[in-house]
């Protein structure tokens, strides 16, 4: 019978990246200030240069208050929608221990997906204009979810890689200059560090195995690559909210900067792992202090992104029919809160906000 202890075999340098989240968190509780409001340009300045947190009371420019809807809300969708690509494999998982872990993965996304509507939410923005914004095509999710998962290699491939991705970019959301999305993100990177290591440790059992079963590893790993790479954005010069998110302190490093972290972080895990990364240009670079490495296929990313990759359609049709499916259960949820606490206390607190404040034209 398979038994692995997660604990013991720790990716190589998820230790730094668990420490990082640590200092995080604790640089969030010293930070914490007297409820009081910051009125105006010059308030808000202030508090983007002198690292304070900006709160919901806060005012902030209408640019600031966008470009974090716009963000969170696709972290959100993502989590929501990138529970498709794993579903399948949740029934034919090769041991009840596998399937355990593949559900309490796929519980853990939901999870996020709640945490970061309700951060964002906080900005004035309701659940259900972020969800029609889904729906309509307005708003996007991350592109790695469009791509199809053909054997249970897929799923550790897929936590190895993508929700590994995932952990390099989040981690420094957690030093967010608006405060509810850094705290929020203190407990999603505690969480995708688990999903990381348990695609780590899938993938590690099928390279150890036979021939057939390495075979299909390495398949995985050649296929979820670049897609991974993909999922930290265009490079920055081709980026349309970078310059602007940063000199805002909402993200804190240049995609580039993040997918060159990326590259450095995974190819000593492939190397215990066992598998090889398809790229032959990758090797290190003495002089820069990195790995070369060749950037994903931009164009495709393009379209991928416009709708035409592999699984867009499916993915989005089986959103939205789960979505109609479950009106039931919001509207009775309505029905109970309004009987017993006096009417809607969540899906409505937000629906006499101002146009702006959905992220809507005035």
């Amino acid at each position: 019978m398979e038994h692995t202890d997660l604990a013991a075999q720790r990716p190589p340098g998820s230790e730094l990246l668990a420490e990082q989240v640590d200092a995080a968190e604790r640089d969030l509780l010293a930070a914490a200030r007297p409820q009081r409001r910051a009125v105006g340009q010059a308030s808000f300045d202030a508090l983007i240069d002198g690292e304070h947190k900006v709160e919901p009371t806060d005012w902030m420019p209408e640019g600031y208050r966008a470009g974090l809807i716009r963000q969170i809300a696709q972290h959100a969708h993502s989590e929501v929608v990138g529970m498709q690509p794993e579903r399948n494999w949740i029934t034919r998982a090769p041991s009840l221990r596998r399937k355990a872990i593949l559900l309490a993965k796929v519980q853990d996304e939901a999870g996020h997906g709640l945490y970061l509507y309700s951060a964002a939410e906080t900005l004035g923005v309701s659940r259900e204009w972020m969800l029609d914004a889904l729906h309509e095509g307005r708003q996007r999710y991350l592109s790695f979810i469009n791509y199809p998962t053909l054997t249970w290699a897929d799923v550790g491939a897929l936590a190895w890689l993508t929700d590994g991705a995932a952990v390099v970019n989040q981690v420094t959301l957690c030093r967010s200059s608006y405060g509810p999305y850094a705290r929020a993100m203190v407990r999603v990177c505690r969480e995708e560090s688990f999903h990381h290591r348990q695609g780590f440790d899938a993938l590690r059992v099928l390279a150890a195995g036979t021939p057939a079963q390495r075979a299909m590893a390495q398949d995985a790993v050649d296929r979820w690559w670049y897609p991974a790479l993909a999922m930290f954005g265009p490079p920055h010069n081709r980026s349309t909210h970078s310059d602007r998110s940063m000199a805002w302190k909402i993200k804190r490093f240049s995609n580039d900067e993040l997918r060159q972290r990326f590259v450095d972080i995974c190819v000593p895990q492939a190397e215990v792992l066992g598998v090889r990364l398809p790229d032959p240009a990758l090797r290190w670079n003495a002089e820069r202090g990195h790995h070369d490495f060749t950037e994903p296929d931009w164009d495709e990313l393009r379209r991928v992104v416009a709708g035409h990759g592999p699984c867009n359609r499916q993915r989005m049709d089986h959103r939205r029919r789960v979505h109609e499916d479950g009106a039931w259960v919001r509207e009775a949820a309505t029905a109970y809160a309004a009987k017993h606490h006096g009417g809607p206390q969540h899906s409505t607190a937000h629906q006499g906000a101002p146009a702006a404040r959905q992220g809507l034209p005035a």
